[in-house]
C-alpha cells in the first residue's frame, strides 16, 4: 500500500484529518475510539506541533525513523515540531481508542511554559522509550484531558491562554514525574545500561579513539546502547546523580592525569590525544575540574 505524507503543521489541518472540530487555532484534544475517526493508517504525519498520546488499546503500532515498535496499552508517546512518524494498524481490527494532545509553539509566546517546555526532555525520545502507565496513571492524565477540553469549549478570553497553558504544563509535569517512576522500576535494565556505558568510556579512550574521532559525546554512548541521547542522559542522571557529560569530563581528566604523570608528553600533545582541538580548552577544563593548571598538577604529583 502507497504510503501518505501528511504535513501537521497547525491544528487545523490535524483535526481536518480526524474529522474533528477545531475549537481553538492552536490546540486541540483528540478522541481515536473507532476506524473511522482517523485516515491515518498506513501513513507518514510530518509534525509542525507539539503532540502527545495516550494510547488505552493494543493492535496499533508507530515506525519512528528505520524501526518500529509495538505500541501497546496506557502508554504515552510524545513528539514536538520537526519529527516524523508512521502509523498503522491492523485495519481487522477496531483502531484502538486512544486521547491525543495537540498544541502549536504558537500557543506559547508570553507565556511561563515558554521558558519551561525544553526542559520536558521526553519530547525528544523514540517512541521504543515511551512511558508505561498504571490504572491509576492512566485516570490522571484523563482527567488532565478532559479539563483542558474543558476550557478549550469556552468561548476564548483574555484568560484562555493561560489557563490553557497552565493546564498544558501540568500534564506534562505528571508525565515528567511518571518517567522519574518508569526509571526507577527499570532499575536492573538501567544498571546494565550503566554498566556498558562505563566500559565503553574506558574502552574510547583505551582504543585510542579521541585521537581519531574527538571527544567523545553523549550521543555518541546513547547509540551504542540503541537510546535516543536525551533518554540516555536522564537515565544515567536518575541512576548516578551525575550527568552523563559529567562522567565523559570524568574519564578525560582521569585519563590526563595518567598522562601528565607516566609520560613526559607535552600538554598540547596529551590535549590531542585526549581528542581537543584546542589545548587551551583542555587546560580550561582541567583547572576548572582539579583547580590546578596541567602543569602544576604534573609538578604536585
Amino acid at each position: 500500500m502507497t504510503e501518505r505524507i501528511f504535513e501537521i503543521d497547525c491544528v487545523d489541518a490535524y483535526n481536518k484529518l480526524n474529522g474533528c472540530e477545531t475549537l481553538h487555532p492552536l490546540v486541540t484534544v483528540v478522541n481515536h475510539d473507532n476506524p473511522m475517526s482517523s485516515g491515518l493508517n498506513h501513513s507518514r504525519l510530518n509534525y509542525g506541533l507539539y503532540a502527545l498520546f495516550l494510547k488505552q488499546g493494543d493492535g496499533c503500532s508507530i515506525r519512528y525513523g528505520r524501526e518500529k515498535y509495538d505500541y501497546q496499552e496506557g502508554t504515552v508517546v510524545s513528539f514536538k515540531p520537526g519529527q516524523a512518524v508512521e502509523v498503522e494498524w491492523d485495519e481487522s481490527r477496531p483502531m484502538p481508542p486512544s486521547r491525543g494532545l495537540l498544541f502549536h509553539p504558537d500557543l506559547l509566546y508570553g507565556t511561563q511554559l515558554a521558558q519551561r517546555i525544553h526542559g520536558y526532555t521526553f519530547f525528544d525520545y523514540v517512541q521504543r522509550e515511551a512511558l508505561h502507565l498504571s490504572e491509576r496513571e492512566q485516570r490522571m492524565v484523563v482527567e488532565l484531558f478532559d479539563r483542558i477540553e474543558e476550557e478549550l469549549r469556552h468561548p476564548i478570553d483574555r484568560h484562555s491562554q493561560t489557563l490553557i497553558t497552565d493546564a498544558i504544563g501540568l500534564l506534562l509535569d505528571y508525565c515528567m514525574r511518571y518517567y522519574d517512576r518508569q526509571f526507577i522500576t527499570r532499575h536492573k535494565v538501567n544498571s546494565d545500561i550503566l554498566s556498558t556505558f562505563q566500559q565503553l568510556l574506558r574502552e574510547y579512550f583505551e582504543k585510542g579513539h579521541p585521537e581519531r574521532n574527538g571527544l567523545p559525546t553523549v550521543a555518541y554512548f546513547a547509540s551504542k546502547v540503541c537510546l535516543s541521547p536525551n533518554y540516555f542522559g536522564d537515565l544515567i542522571s536518575k541512576e548516578t546523580g551525575t550527568t552523563a557529560q559529567r562522567h565523559i569530563q570524568d574519564a578525560v581528566i582521569d585519563r590526563s592525569k595518567q598522562l601528565l604523570v607516566d609520560t613526559r608528553m607535552s600538554v598540547s600533545e596529551i590535549a590531542y590525544q585526549l581528542g581537543f582541538e584546542y589545548p587551551q580548552h583542555f587546560s580550561r577544563l582541567f583547572k576548572s575540574r582539579t583547580g590546578m593548571t596541567p602543569n602544576e598538577f604534573r609538578m604536585t604529583a
